[in-house]
């Protein structure tokens, strides 16, 4: 039967979909190495105990009820002290947007922007941009982001699109590449869109810039976390930030996330999301709200949290790096920021044994299932092209000392290969 143009048309998360049927297959006792999913396994990776603490306390002092629509006072005050401590950029509690996670505040910041046909800009692989402009019915500028520039667009990529776009997506550190925007290049993406809103006329639409830093604390060694505000504080006018607890603190399904920006497009988003219902639950946000003013104890957190997810990144870029230097035609990005490993399985036109041809990038993928039991993500279902070798592996449920073990399946995987 017929549906609606966006349900007949609409592709489900590939992502999901793949994460379930790995899931599917370990819970029948097949041996996999699982680094599909962009989540936490609790017992490797739980929240933090006082966090854990606050929710329960807030449960059993039946904090149950709806909340405001656009999150409780105390929570946008705590999330408003957060950043200044954090970040150095102030937003009051106005310009301040609670929701249920990331997805909701997207999806509304999408609706309240984007017309049918209006023009979004943004790199590929990103997380999910094509999905939300599909929904908005808006036109699609994708920027083929290389590896040279750690799959980062740049400003030069922007700026032969930038003139009648009304949206530009920027996640940094970026999902599924782990890697993070340089200063200079921000720098540079924020003049863009200074410049092409000074050139606009009065009643044409503003061009804004869409910043997910879900991940911004998660950065390593030298790497730094920048954001436009800060390069560039007239983007305060411009710019909509994403950003939550899911994965500073390990807690995805604790659902609470914000959107910082301009109080007027704030309150669009919120009457929205009033209609959706995907609000933050009260217990949650209470807990939160009291969290976040814990400096001492965020700290200690993210120490032992940081270096957890550090070491599995580099142990398993190490061993890459090692079956590179054997001749495997394998590559991967030194680790930058988030809980993701951008690898490189070069392995399509080779045969298996002498016989069957890895035909397309579909073939590896599920050869490295079949013979390594290594499950990762292909770029393409971050909207690269089908034949790119690169793949998103995603530490969030690794144990260590299975590492070892995995890299040498992998290395018999490929000594089959020729």
């Amino acid at each position: 039967m017929k549906l609606s143009n966006l349900a007949e048309t609409l592709i489900g998360s590939e992502i999901v979909k793949l994460g379930n049927a790995i899931s599917e297959r370990i819970r029948q006792g097949e041996k996999i190495y699982n680094f599909t999913i962009g989540d936490f396994d609790p017992k490797i990776f739980p929240i933090p105990q006082e966090l854990e603490d606050g929710i329960i306390e807030a449960y059993k002092n039946h904090y149950t009820n709806y909340p405001p629509a656009d999150g409780i006072l105390e929570l946008r005050n705590a999330v408003s002290s957060f950043l200044k401590d954090w970040e150095g950029i102030e937003y009051s509690n106005n310009e301040i947007l609670i929701a249920a996670g990331g997805r909701p505040l997207i999806y509304t910041i999408f609706q309240a922007i984007v017309d049918k046909g209006d023009k979004v800009i943004y790199a590929t692989p990103s997380w999910n941009n094509n999905h939300y402009v599909h929904m908005t019915q808006g036109e699609h500028c994708m920027i083929d982001a290389k590896p040279e520039n750690n799959f980062m667009p740049l400003a030069s990529d922007i700026e032969p699109h930038i003139n009648g776009a009304t949206l530009i997506c920027l996640c940094s550190p970026q999902n599924p590449t782990g890697t993070t925007l340089r200063k200079e290049e921000l720098e540079k993406i924020c003049d863009l869109v200074l410049e092409e809103n000074k050139r606009r006329g009065e009643g044409e639409k503003k061009l804004y810039l869409l910043y997910d830093q879900m991940y911004w604390t998660l950065t390593f060694g030298d790497t730094r976390h920048y954001n436009p505000i800060s390069v560039r504080p007239e983007m305060k006018e411009y710019t909509i930030f994403v950003d939550g607890i899911s994965k500073v603190f390990a807690a995805t399904g604790v659902r609470v996330g914000w959107s910082l920006g301009p109080a007027f497009i704030i309150a669009k988003m919120k009457a929205i999301l009033s209609h959706i219902g995907a609000w933050s639950p009260m217990a949650e946000q209470k807990a939160t709200a009291k969290y976040l003013l814990q400096k001492e104890n965020i700290e200690k957190y993210l120490v032992h949290f940081k270096a957890g997810i550090e070491y599995r990144l580099r142990s398993i870029f190490d061993g890459f790096m090692k079956l590179k230097d054997e001749g495997f035609a394998v590559d991967a990005v030194s680790p930058q920021a988030a809980i993701y490993l951008a690898i490189k399985l070069d392995l399509a036109g080779k045969k298996i044994n002498g016989r069957k041809v890895l035909e397309t990038q579909s073939d590896v993928t599920d050869y490295l299932l079949a013979e390594a039991k290594l499950a990762v993500v292909p770029f393409y279902a971050f909207g690269a092209e089908k034949t790119s070798p690169w793949y998103r592996l995603s530490v969030g449920t690794c144990k260590k000392e299975e590492i070892p073990e995995m890299l040498e399946k992998l290395r018999e995987a490929l000594s089959k290969l020729e």
